[in-house]
C-alpha cells in the first residue's frame, strides 16, 4: 500500500491510496474459506460447497468489506502521522469505470486543510466586562418578598387592594374554566382593581384579559392556557370569588433568619440585607459572565481574519448527514455554521498555545464544587468529604456527565483566560440597567 498527498492549495489536497492485491487477498481468502465452512447451499453437504461458488456469491462484497477496512484504518492512520490538520472528514473522490477486479486499486480523497491564522485576544478597543450590583431598591423588595412568603394568611370577607383572592376563571367560548390565586397588587388594570376590591366571597366579576396584569406571563397561568394562546387573547373572563386572603408579613427576627439561612448565620436585619446583596451578586456574576463570554467571542471572530475551504465544507455538508442536500441546502447549512466553526478554531488554537486543556483531578473536583452547590439548593449546607468524593465518582462514571462538566470546565477555563489577557473595563449597574444596557 502507499498513500501520498497532492497539495491543491493552502485549504486544499488530494490523498491518493494506492492498495496492491498482496494488501487484501490473504484477509479475504480466509473470511472466504470461513463462509465455505459455514455455508449451507442446496444440493452441497455442510463445508463441502466449492470454493468458486463462494467466490461468486460473497467476493466481491467480502472484497470491499475488507479494503474499505484498510482506507479507513490506514488513512486515519496517516492523517495522524503527518499531522495535518483536516476539517470534517476525507471525501473520496468520485472515480468512472473503477473496477474491482482489477490486481491494483487507485483511491483518491479530497481534504480540506485548517487555515494557519495569529488570534490576538488584547484588542484595542476595550470590552465592558459588567459588575452588577444590587441597589437599595433590590434589597429592599427582597426583604418584602421574603415577609410575604414567610408571613401568616388572615381570611377576610371581602377583597382589599393588597389581599390574595382564590377564585376560579371560566369563559365558555374558550374552554376556560381554571381555579388559581391571584395578588391584587400584581394587577395592572385600574378597571380590573376597582372591579374586585369590595367584593364579597362568592361573588363574580367581569374582567377583561388584555393588560390584565403587570407581567404577562401571568395571564397563562392565571386562566391554565399556554403561553402563546394568552399572547393572543383578548376577551372577557369571569371570576368567581371563593377565597379572600390578607398576608400579614413575616417579622423580620432569629426565627426567621435561622430558617433562611440556618442558625445564627444571620443575625439582624443589617446581616439580611448585606447576606442578600452577597448572594445577589453572586448570581448576576454568572450572567455578567455569559454576557462577556459572548462579547468576547463576537470580536475575536470578527478580528481573527483567515479563509476557510469553502467549496470542500458544502460539499461535506451535503453528503454527511442522514439525508443528502441540495446545493441550496448546503451552502444555506454552510453559512449558518460558518461562524460557529470559526471560533471552534480559534478556541482550539487558543486553547492549545495556552495549554488550557482538562485534566482528570481538576475535573474531579469541579464535580464535587458543582455537587456541593446543588446540594446547598436542597439545605444540606456542609457536606462532608467522603459524600462528595462517593457522588463524584458515581458522575464521573456517566461519560455524558463527563462530556457536558468538561465544557463547563473549559468555558471557566477560557473566561478566566479571557479576563487576564483581554483588554477590559468595569462597569457597575444595576441588574435593571445591566438588561437594558446589555440587551437592549
Amino acid at each position: 500500500m502507499n498513500i501520498t498527498k497532492e497539495q491543491i492549495d493552502e485549504l486544499n489536497a488530494v490523498v491518493k491510496v494506492a492498495i496492491n492485491k498482496e494488501d487484501y487477498q490473504d484477509k479475504v481468502e480466509n473470511i472466504l474459506k470461513d463462509y465455505r465452512k459455514q455455508a449451507n447451499i442446496p444440493g452441497f453437504r455442510k463445508g463441502q460447497v466449492p470454493m468458486g461458488l463462494i467466490k461468486k456469491q460473497y467476493g466481491k462484497a467480502v472484497l470491499v468489506d475488507e479494503v474499505n477496512k484498510l482506507l479507513q484504518d490506514n488513512l486515519n492512520k496517516y492523517l495522524t502521522e503527518e499531522k495535518l490538520d483536516v476539517l470534517g472528514n476525507p471525501l473520496p473522490k468520485q472515480q468512472e469505470n473503477f473496477d474491482w477486479e482489477s490486481d491494483n486499486l487507485d483511491f483518491e480523497f479530497e481534504l480540506g486543510l485548517a487555515p494557519s491564522f495569529d488570534v490576538q485576544v488584547k484588542t484595542k478597543k476595550a470590552i465592558t466586562q459588567y459588575k452588577i450590583v444590587a441597589d437599595k431598591k433590590m434589597i429592599e423588595e427582597q426583604v418584602e418578598r421574603i415577609q410575604k412568603q414567610y408571613g401568616k394568611l388572615i381570611s377576610k370577607a371581602e377583597v382589599g387592594k393588597m389581599d390574595e383572592v382564590t377564585g376560579t376563571f371560566t369563559n365558555e367560548a374558550e374552554e376556560i374554566e381554571h381555579k388559581t390565586t391571584i395578588e391584587l397588587d400584581k394587577i395592572k388594570s385600574k378597571k380590573a382593581v376597582d372591579a374586585l376590591v369590595g367584593k364579597k366571597v362568592g361573588e363574580s366579576v367581569s374582567l377583561k384579559t388584555k393588560g390584565l396584569f403587570k407581567e404577562d406571563y401571568l395571564l397563562s397561568s392565571a386562566l391554565g392556557i399556554d403561553r402563546e394562546k394568552a399572547e393572543k387573547l383578548n376577551i372577557e373572563v369571569s371570576f368567581t370569588i371563593e377565597e379572600v386572603n390578607e398576608r400579614e408579613p413575616a417579622t423580620l427576627d432569629q426565627e426567621l433568619f435561622d430558617k433562611l439561612f440556618g442558625k445564627d448565620n444571620v443575625k439582624s436585619e443589617k446581616e439580611l440585607k448585606e447576606k442578600i446583596k452577597e448572594d445577589s451578586e453572586k448570581q448576576f456574576e454568572q450572567q455578567s459572565d455569559q454576557k462577556l463570554l459572548n462579547d468576547i467571542t463576537e470580536k475575536l471572530i470578527d478580528n481573527t481574519k483567515f479563509d476557510l475551504p469553502a467549496d470542500f465544507l458544502r460539499k461535506w455538508i451535503q453528503i454527511s448527514g442522514e439525508n443528502p442536500l441540495s446545493d441550496d441546502e448546503a451552502k444555506e447549512e454552510f453559512e449558518k455554521s460558518e461562524k460557529g466553526l470559526r471560533y471552534q478554531l480559534i478556541e482550539g488554537k487558543i486553547i492549545k498555545e495556552n495549554d488550557l486543556q482538562v485534566q482528570m483531578d481538576e475535573l474531579k473536583e469541579f464535580s464535587k464544587g458543582f455537587i456541593k452547590s446543588q446540594m446547598a439548593q436542597y439545605g444540606h449546607l456542609d457536606p462532608q468529604e467522603e459524600e462528595l468524593e462517593n457522588i463524584a465518582m458515581r458522575v464521573m462514571s456517566n461519560q455524558d456527565e463527563v462530556k457536558r462538566l468538561s465544557e463547563q470546565l473549559m468555558s471557566q477555563k477560557l473566561l478566566d483566560f479571557y479576563k487576564e489577557k483581554a483588554n477590559l473595563k468595569v462597569k457597575e449597574v444595576t441588574y435593571d440597567d445591566f438588561v437594558k444596557e446589555a440587551y437592549s
